[in-house]
């Protein structure tokens, strides 16, 4: 064997371990496009999933512009609420988590509430007065559910039993105020029946 050959055999020899090596620990993808493919599709389901709701927002905005007085606020607030659950909801996709899905719930609630309220200004006098208390009965029965089905699936069986007899009082204490509400709409003995029947239905 000439001294040439010699020389490059031994360099073969030679680095033929170190490409063992490397063949042995370079990982190998689990999948045509490894193994972060499914939260890569999830990122580009959410980032969709928020360009759209940009569009729909832009477009309910255009078309609450046409409108006026409170049929315009109601029609804008309608259309911040969708918009912003649309974004929650599109995260819960996402991450599929606890935090999230109750983000969402909360957001569901806020928007149907300032929607609920914002339509309760168009009123006047007691009506008014009536619509705003509705709507908080509305809402604070909606945040009970919320932090019961948070209970069930973060806590323990007395966490979920605490958060029903909170969400119970609660939502108990919010209708007792609406229909007291209704009550001043009355006078004399009217208005003093229909105030002890509420106290006496809600154990007041």
């Amino acid at each position: 064997m000439k001294p040439i050959q010699r020389l490059a055999l031994c360099c073969v020899l030679a680095c033929a371990p170190f490409g063992i090596a490397h063949a042995q620990t370079t990982p190998a993808p689990t999948g045509p496009a490894g193994a972060s493919a499914p939260n890569d599709a999830k990122r580009a389901a959410h980032d969709s999933a928020v360009k759209q709701a940009d569009a729909n927002y832009k477009a309910a905005k255009d078309k609450c512009d046409a409108m006026k007085g409170n049929d315009r606020d109601v029609c804008r607030a309608q259309a911040k609420g969708d918009y912003n659950v649309a974004k929650a909801n599109a995260v819960v996709e996402r991450d599929g988590t606890e935090a999230a899905r109750n983000r969402a719930a909360k957001e569901k609630a806020e928007a149907d509430y300032d929607v609920a309220k914002t339509r309760c200004d168009a009123m006047k006098g007691n009506d008014k007065d009536t619509c705003v208390k509705d709507a908080k009965a509305a809402y604070t029965r909606a945040k009970g559910g919320e932090e019961v089905s948070h209970a069930k699936a973060t806590g323990t069986a007395k966490d979920v039993s605490e958060a029903r007899r909170d969400a119970v009082k609660d939502t108990n204490d919010a209708n007792y105020k609406a229909a007291k509400e209704r009550c001043d709409a009355m006078s004399g003995d009217a208005k003093t029946k229909c105030q002890n029947d509420v106290a006496a239905k809600f154990k007041k």
